[in-house]
């Protein structure tokens, strides 16, 4: 009886954080770097769809960079890397395209549906959602498919939405020509979240959020406001992958997404912790 009451109460604590965002739309980046089995998996996706359930409108951007060069590998195509980007050539955008809009999209949709959701697979082609355009290295070398969000077009998940269906896009872009490129899933998380004036962005990532001491989780901030994020930085506090992440969510405040955030998605039902508690995890950056 003691435990049904204990359920009972932390249901009744987290009724005015399911008041206040019912119908509110929050886009969740899903990287690999946070799954490492199937239970990780299903927690996540178990998270999403009762999020669906109690009101509120999820939309999920995975990546798959993991994925990509364990299959590239397996082909025997070489993988290069320029600037810390992946080069792209024809062979390995097929690549790119079978692993994300196939392999993990389709995954990710089926354990959603497993959980008793309702999900459909898309990529950034469909609907020409993603529009790109091809650009160079951060010092200007070609890097082949690699492409950078110009516009969104908002109409397909405009359409799931009103048929009740959880959106899964794989970052595939696509120009006016009918090219396909990579784009990078952090970018085009942010880039959704603005175009759907998203209520949250919130990144599931493998390390606790941003901290002023690398490695160091003692020091976690736990709320940034944007125009803090080029003083970091310059100061070297944030490097590597983080910078892609919080670009993102820059773009996402400048275009009024209330709020974005950074959490360990590695932490059992850490969406639900971020959305549903007071304390909240993680770092949250605000306009």
């Amino acid at each position: 009886m003691k435990e049904s009451i204990l359920k009972a109460q932390v249901l009744v604590e987290a009724l005015p954080y399911i008041r206040k965002w019912a119908g509110a739309t929050v886009v969740v980046k899903y990287g690999g770097s946070t799954r490492s089995g199937d239970d990780e998996l299903r927690s996540t996706l178990q998270d999403i769809v009762l999020l669906k359930y109690v009101g509120l409108r999820p939309v999920v951007v995975h990546g798959g960079g993991k994925d990509i060069s364990r299959m590239l590998e397996k082909l025997k195509i070489p993988t290069k890397f320029i600037d810390g980007l992946r080069f792209t050539d024809a062979a390995t955008m097929e690549v790119v395209e079978m692993v994300l809009g196939g392999k993990i999209n389709k995954e990710l949709v089926n354990v959603i549906h497993q959980l008793g959701g309702q999900a459909v697979g898309l990529s950034g082609k469909d609907g020409h959602m993603l529009e790109a355009a091809r650009v160079k290295s951060r010092t200007g070398q070609d890097i082949g498919f690699v492409g950078k969000v110009v516009k969104v077009n908002t109409r397909v998940l405009e359409t799931l939405d009103r048929d009740l269906f959880i959106p899964v896009i794989a970052p595939l872009g696509v120009d006016k020509a009918g090219n396909t490129y990579n784009v990078n899933a952090d970018e085009a998380a942010g880039s959704i979240a603005a175009a759907l004036k998203a209520e949250k962005l919130v990144f599931l990532t493998d390390v606790p959020g941003i901290c002023k001491k690398k490695d160091d989780p003692s020091t976690l901030i736990h709320s940034l406001k944007s125009k803090d994020i080029p003083k970091l930085v310059k100061r070297g506090v944030l490097g590597g992958g983080m910078i892609p992440k919080t670009d993102a969510c820059l773009t996402a405040v400048r275009a009024g997404v209330k709020k974005t955030h950074i959490i360990d998605g590695r932490v059992p039902h850490a969406l639900l912790l971020e959305i549903f508690t007071p304390q909240g995890i993680g770092t949250e950056i605000i306009p």
